[in-house]
């Protein structure tokens, strides 16, 4: 990221308010994990704040990390789901999905919550559909402590791309 544009941004000048609310969002339904960032005002760079982010995150207890996991949506189904993810999922060629791809992803992703008790969760971005549908069916395989580590990586994976599209599309840059 070009340091000038962080350097201009009034993220270290954000109150918490909307501080959480401008970045809140970039952890799937989870608040907190900003929340707990502002405190260490201020950062360096997006890097620095996404690190930050991921040490909350990393330390925070086992059932606010699960919570945080059960927060994301299936992949490949049309259950509710934020515009965000709408957009990521579409990009990946989800939201096109013959009938039969969508009944095989709604069935590997029953048995992977059966299995796991949170969602099937893989950064999209530069995915397909197939490759998506390959990782599912590989990790289903892994044990509880190896996945709810996985899934914890890709979380961060998203919340870093979703935070640099932040500063990259300019939302948080000085007026």
């Amino acid at each position: 990221m070009n340091k000038n544009i962080w350097a201009e941004s009034k993220v270290n000048q954000m109150k918490k308010e909307e501080f959480v609310q401008k970045i809140g969002w970039v952890f799937e339904h989870s608040p907190w994990v900003a929340s707990g960032a502002w405190g260490n005002l201020p950062f360096e760079s997006c890097e620095h704040l996404i690190q930050t982010m991921i040490d909350i995150v990393q330390n925070a207890e086992e059932s606010k990390q699960l919570a945080l996991l059960r927060a994301h949506p299936d992949l490949g189904t049309r259950l509710q789901m934020s515009e965000i993810s709408q957009k990521e999922q579409k990009g990946a060629g989800l939201d096109k999905l013959t009938k039969e791809e969508f009944e095989e992803f709604v069935s590997l992703n029953q048995s992977y919550v059966n299995k796991f008790n949170f969602p099937f969760i893989m950064a999209v971005k530069g995915q397909s559909k197939e490759t998506i549908l390959a990782s599912m069916k590989q990790r289903i395989h892994n044990s509880y402590e190896e996945e709810f580590n996985i899934a914890l990586r890709e979380v961060y994976k998203i919340a870093g791309f979703r935070l640099n599209d932040i500063f990259i599309g300019g939302s948080v840059h000085k007026d």
